[in-house]
Formats: C-alpha cells, sequence, structure tokens
C-alpha cells in the first residue's frame, strides 16, 4: 500500500476504524470551523495502540474485527460506577446474568448494589455461555467543596531560597513558608511546582514538567540538614567542604546575580547523601525503610534501578545494551543484583524526600491550613526517563503529546511527552494512574493537574512529523475521572484542573460535577463570545482557583507597566510590529483598570499613570518606561493596582485565591517564557523584587509589601466569605 500523503483525509473505512478506537479523524479550532485529520496521523495513531492498518485489506479486517469484539462482549474491560447507583453497563447486561463481584475489601457479592468505594473485579456470566471479567471502580459521586474560601500562595519551589538554601529553594523551605504563611497571613494553602524526579544531567532539563518520573519525587529538593543520619556522617571534614560549597552557591544565586543552577546544587547534595548512605539506620529507622520499600513495591524498585542502570548506561535507556532496555529481561535483573548498592541508595532517597513532603504539609496543616500543600501534576513524562522504561506496555511508541494549531501558535506544539495508551489503561483498571495519583495524594492538600483536558483527549503527534500533522485521541473520561475522585476522596484532598485556552464542550461541566475545580486567570476572564469585554466579577465561576497570573505568564508588575511585552520584542518572539504589541497591552490594562477604578477598587495612591494618560494622552509604552525607572509615588501607584487587582478576584465567587508570591515583592519576570528554550532562563530565576534584586524567604516574610498584599484577601473579603 502506498503511504498517504500527510494531507490526505482518511478513507471512510479508516474513520470507521479510528472511530472505534477513539482516534479523530478531525477536530475543530472554533465553533465554526472543522479542519480534517490527515490519514497519516490516523494511520500512525492506530498502529501505536496496535492496530494493523498496512493495507487496505488489513484496515477493513481490523474494523470487522473491531466491531465484531464490540458487538459480542458483555462487558468493557473497566465498568465505572458513581455512589451507590447500579453502574450502567451492569445494569445493562441480558437477564439472567449471572455476577461474581470480588470486592477491593475482600468480599464476595453477587449484586452491583451499594457497593463500596474502589476498584473491584467483577465476572459475568450470561445465559448463552458468554463470560466476561471487568475491573469495576465505583467512586463517590463528586468530591465535596471546600467548607469555606481559602487563600493561599504560588510559588516555584526552587525559586524560594532562604539563608539555609544551598543555591535552590528546598523542601525546609517549604514547610517555613507554609508554617508562616498559614500563622501569620491566614493563608489556607501553598501550591508548589512539580516535584517529580528529573532525567539526570549534566545537565539536568530545568523545566519540571518534563520529568523521568512523575510517581516518585526529586531528591535534589532534600533539606540535608534534615535528614537524621546527616548528623552521625563521620568525615566532618568533607562535611564542612560540602557546607561551604552550598554556601558559595546560596551566595552566587543571592548576593551576585547568578542563576540558580540545579545541576551544581545537585552535585554538593548528592556527594552528602552518599555520606549519608554510609550511616547505618537505627532499628527504628531501618523498620520504616523497609515499610516503606514494602508499600511501594516493584513500582519503586524499577525507579532506583533505572536511575542506578543511569549512572552506568546514561540516561537514555534507548542506547542500553538490549537487554536492559526491558524491565523484566534476565539481564535487567542480573543488573540489578549487580548494582545492589546503588539500587538501594536511590531507593533510599525517595523515602527521605517522601518523609520531608510529608512534613512539610504536616507543618501546613498544624499551622492552620484548611489545605496544605498543592501539588502539581505534570501532563506527561519524558520519553527517556524513569517511567517510559519501567512501563513501556502503557506508552504509546512512536507518538508525542502536543497541541493542535490554534489562534495563538499557528504550527501547533509537539511537548516531546508518550502518550499513554487508553486501551492498556482499560486493561489495567487504570492501574498506572491509580498508582500515580496514590502516590502523590501521600503529602498532598490538593493535586493541580496540568492540562486537565487530558483526562478527556490528546493531540498526538508522529515521530518525526510537525504538530500540525496531529490528531486527537480519546481516553475514557469517565474511568479517569473515576480514579481520580476516588483516590483524592481516600485523601481528603482537593482537586484542581489547569484548563486555560481551548477547552471542547463539555469538559469543564464534567469536571464540576465531579468536584474538580477550574483554573480562572483574571485578564483571561472576558466575554469571548460577546462584547469582549471583562466579565464582571459576579459572574465567575465559583468552583475554580483564582489568580492573576501563573507561572507561564508575566507577574503583574510586568504586565501593569507593559513590560513583559518588551521582553518579548527583546528576544524576538513577537509576530506584529512592537508599537501594535505596546497599544494593545496598553489598552487591555486600561481596561481593567477603569473597571476596578468604577468599582471602588483602586484604593490609596490612585493609578498616576491612568491619571497622565487620561491628561495627555502618552502611551503605555513610554509611562511603561517611566515606571521602570521606578519613582517612590510609581511604586506606591503600582502597589496600589496590584492589590485592586486582588480586590477584584475577592469579588469574585471563586472558592480558592491565590497570590503569585512574586507578586508580594513586584518581580517583573515570568519563571518560564513559552517559546523560548536558552534565549532566556526558564526555571532558574529566584524571586526578586522589583529592581531584579533576590529576596530570600526571611526579606519575605518581613516584606510590609507583600503582607499589604495578603492582608487585603484577609481584611477586604466581601460578606458572609
Amino acid at each position: 500500500m502506498t503511504a498517504p500523503r500527510p494531507d490526505e483525509p482518511p478513507s471512510e473505512e479508516l474513520s470507521r476504524l479510528a472511530d472505534l478506537h477513539g482516534v479523530a479523524t478531525s477536530y475543530r479550532p472554533s465553533p465554526d470551523r472543522t479542519v480534517a485529520a490527515s490519514a497519516t496521523a490516523v494511520t500512525r495513531a492506530l498502529t501505536a495502540l496496535g492496530v494493523d492498518t498496512a493495507t487496505p485489506d488489513a484496515v477493513r479486517a481490523a474494523l470487522a474485527a473491531r466491531t465484531r469484539e464490540r458487538a459480542e462482549r458483555l462487558l468493557p474491560p473497566t465498568v465505572v460506577g458513581w455512589g451507590t447507583a447500579t453502574p450502567a453497563p451492569l445494569a445493562a447486561l441480558p437477564a439472567g446474568t449471572r455476577l461474581d463481584i470480588r470486592t477491593e475489601q475482600g468480599a464476595t457479592l453477587t449484586s452491583p448494589e451499594d457497593l463500596p468505594p474502589g476498584v473491584h473485579r467483577v465476572t459475568a456470566t450470561a445465559p448463552d455461555g458468554r463470560t466476561a471479567h471487568a475491573h469495576l471502580i465505583v467512586a463517590p459521586p463528586a468530591l465535596p467543596a471546600l467548607p469555606a474560601r481559602a487563600h493561599g500562595l504560588l510559588v516555584q519551589l526552587y525559586s524560594l531560597l532562604s539563608s539555609r538554601s544551598w543555591g535552590m529553594g528546598d523542601l525546609g523551605d517549604l514547610g517555613e513558608l507554609a508554617g508562616w504563611a498559614g500563622r501569620s497571613l491566614g493563608a489556607g494553602f501553598v501550591q508548589v511546582n512539580p516535584l517529580h524526579a528529573a532525567v539526570p544531567g549534566p545537565p539536568t532539563d530545568p523545566s519540571p514538567y518534563r520529568p523521568s518520573s512523575r510517581r516518585f519525587p526529586d531528591p535534589v529538593h532534600l533539606r540535608i540538614e534534615d535528614v537524621p543520619e546527616f548528623a552521625y556522617t563521620a568525615d566532618h571534614d568533607r562535611v564542612r567542604g560540602l557546607l561551604e560549597r552550598a554556601g558559595r552557591l546560596r551566595e552566587a544565586v543571592l548576593d551576585r546575580g547568578a542563576l540558580i543552577d540545579r545541576d551544581a546544587v545537585w552535585e554538593v547534595k548528592r556527594e552528602a547523601l552518599e555520606l549519608v548512605h554510609e550511616v547505618p539506620l537505627g532499628p527504628g529507622r531501618r523498620a520504616a525503610y523497609e515499610d516503606f520499600l514494602a508499600a511501594q513495591g516493584q513500582a519503586l524498585q524499577d525507579h532506583a534501578t533505572w536511575y542506578a542502570l543511569a549512572e552506568v548506561h546514561g540516561p537514555d535507556w534507548h542506547r542500553w545494551p538490549s537487554d536492559l532496555r526491558d524491565p523484566r529481561s534476565p539481564g535487567t535483573a542480573r543488573a540489578r543484583r549487580d548494582l545492589a548498592h546503588r539500587v538501594d541508595f536511590h531507593s533510599r532517597l525517595v523515602w527521605l524526600t517522601d518523609a520531608q513532603l510529608t512534613a512539610a504539609q504536616r507543618a501546613a496543616r498544624e499551622a492552620g491550613m484548611t489545605v496544605g500543600i498543592v501539588h502539581d501534576l505534570a501532563v506527561g513524562v519524558h520519553p527517556r526517563g524513569a517511567d517510559a522504561w519501567a512501563q513501556q506496555e502503557y506508552f504509546a511508541a512512536g507518538m508525542s503529546v502536543g497541541a493542535p494549531p490554534d489562534a495563538f501558535n499557528a504550527r501547533g506544539q509537539d511537548w516531546g511527552l508518550p502518550p499513554w495508551r487508553p486501551d492498556r489503561l482499560a486493561d489495567s483498571g487504570y492501574a498506572p494512574f491509580r498508582d500515580l495519583l496514590r502516590a502523590l495524594f501521600r503529602y498532598a492538600g490538593a493535586l493541580r493537574i496540568d492540562h486537565v483536558m487530558g483526562l478527556f483527549r490528546l493531540w498526538w503527534v508522529p515521530e518525526g512529523h510537525p504538530p500540525t500533522e496531529g490528531t486527537y485521541v480519546r481516553y475514557d473520561a469517565e474511568a479517569m475521572l473515576a480514579v481520580l475522585v476516588l483516590e483524592a476522596s481516600r485523601a481528603g484532598a482537593v482537586v484542581i484542573g489547569e484548563d486555560l485556552g481551548t477547552v471542547e464542550p463539555g469538559v469543564r461541566e464534567a469536571l464540576r460535577e465531579r468536584g474538580v475545580h477550574g483554573t480562572s486567570v483574571l485578564w483571561f476572564e472576558r466575554d469571548w463570545d460577546g462584547d469582549r469585554r471583562p466579565l464582571p466579577p459576579e459572574t465567575w465561576r465559583a468552583d475554580c482557583l483564582a489568580t492573576a497570573t501563573t507561572h507561564d505568564l508575566p507577574p503583574t508588575a510586568a504586565r501593569l507597566t507593559g513590560e513583559h511585552v518588551e521582553l518579548r520584542d527583546s528576544l524576538g518572539l513577537l509576530t506584529r510590529p512592537v508599537e501594535e504589541e505596546r497599544a494593545e497591552a496598553a489598552a487591555d490594562t486600561r481596561e481593567w483598570l477603569d473597571l476596578l477604578t468604577r468599582l471602588g477598587l483602586l484604593r490609596g495612591e490612585r493609578s498616576e499613570r491612568s491619571e497622565r494618560s487620561g491628561r495627555s494622552g502618552r502611551s503605555e509604552g513610554a509611562e511603561g518606561a517611566e515606571r521602570s525607572e521606578g519613582s517612590g509615588r510609581s511604586e506606591g501607584a503600582e502597589e496600589a493596582e496590584i492589590q485592586a487587582v486582588h480586590r477584584y478576584l475577592l469579588r469574585t465567587p471563586a472558592r480558592m485565591i491565590g497570590v503569585w508570591l512574586p507578586d508580594g515583592v513586584g518581580d517583573r519576570r515570568p519563571q518560564n517564557l513559552p517559546g523560548t528554550w536558552d534565549q532566556y532562563p526558564n526555571w532558574r530565576l529566584p524571586v526578586a523584587d522589583a529592581h531584579g534584586r533576590p529576596v530570600t524567604l526571611e526579606e519575605l516574610a518581613a516584606s510590609p509589601r507583600l503582607r499589604a498584599l495578603v492582608d487585603v484577601l484577609r481584611t477586604d473579603r466581601p460578606p458572609g466569605t
């Protein structure tokens, strides 16, 4: 069969086959426009799902087999039930079908009514002799709403250095921040970036959104002095030298303006942890460690084995000796035995990190936080990392997750993350997803799910093809949501879905029905289907985390001054003349400031930009230049405007309101600038003030500007919130 052209539409039979496997043959970038997927994208996606599409005869045979299988099966591989209601697939079984249900709790039942929450196994035997075995996921109907509105802080942990940090923020800093924010600021939560394990360098990819593993945390975040065995290391001279090196790394960032150097930090911490590993564990600690190993089982053993093998063969497992590319091969078993000491070292690091993550959440709750630490779940993993090696059967070979072309990116996006296979997830009862969530909820008061739309569908890009030649592949959203609600309810945790950007109809409604919060960012909340003006605060949704910005967007001060436009212009990222970009940004800012003024939210020192631009009509770009010089009055006006923005958030019904921590000290620099790689120091900047001077955790805690901003959320609350 001749390979189809990239832009050739799929045939009718191929389209029917794709539909039966959840592979889209078209998509709608806007309500009034439909784009056909190419035959190449469809066939490659089907191939990744194990479907033979090599010839027209193969397509017809696969179509017939799939149609027959769907018609004859009694049950799908995974069945979902909500609450005590009988799951719909069980209710639809032929009359007289016998059920044998083995519950997660160990009971044997014959009726699907009043099943307890859990992941059970069901066997159905029809009167005609057909038999089916399925996983049965039963979840509460929805997660409970927060009992009261909560406000909190958002920060990238690596950027939060204290006087004790070893060159980047750590879990000790997180515990200190949570304890202070809970007790002194009345905060209900602190949200951080993903703390997943990274692919080792050097150089290490600094992005927390391309991890080696999502299930296990990264020991680079450890506070070394808080590891009990560190106090008993015997080589005092070496310890002294490590502490001096750590101090130099800290001073380089805080005093000399250096970027955060994750690899240098890890090198010092790794040497310290090598010393710690030589200290015997006491009987109680040894018992706790062995319990942890038993609880984590094969997954932790695989994870630690990958890191031990990476030390010998490099971090790309595709280039390892062939027998080591399979985690279940005899060669891997031999290597695991030969590297037992290193496997134990990496297992111990996971245990230590898990303990400090748990301690941070405990510190948050002891400080009075209603939620505590909000952890972040990245959308996928690095193709060369530990999860991709250990769970190969669950990933779609030759495919990458991304996004189709849209109004903001005409070429689409390829994120370089292998997608999960929806068929293998269903066959396993969503075991990898369950295990991942259970691991994260061990130490999370809430979980933010990056690109939560991925529970419904993902844009698959064939390897070697541009993102424009991808297509959507659908997941069983009901099953994914059931697992999410089940595990979150067991942990008593909140779930926040990052649902910014283009969202297909029905997704936000489905999330809301199950008690999953959304994400609302002030600058994006406009009536896009109407007059495109800012939404009145009372029309916002309640089930969301409302913020002024995120790690991927300009800090509020930069947006108010227009400095985000100048930054993008300096890096050659603008697609229009800079004058047009400045004018559009200025108009957007003026519109919001005018609304804040009309609502009586812009108090104290009035916005001199608004007053002067009204008198003289001067451009926002000129005003931004004046403000960047930094007179005291300009800074006061800026503070008033940022406070007004957060008063506006208070006017909304949002149950959670977050303050981007750098906004509290006037930081101008985004932590990540999408569309850049080495042109901008993404994920390597410490929190800084309006002049770019790094600000320590201790200085943040003493900052009158930060306290005044958070006091807005504490003292300006509308009645009844």
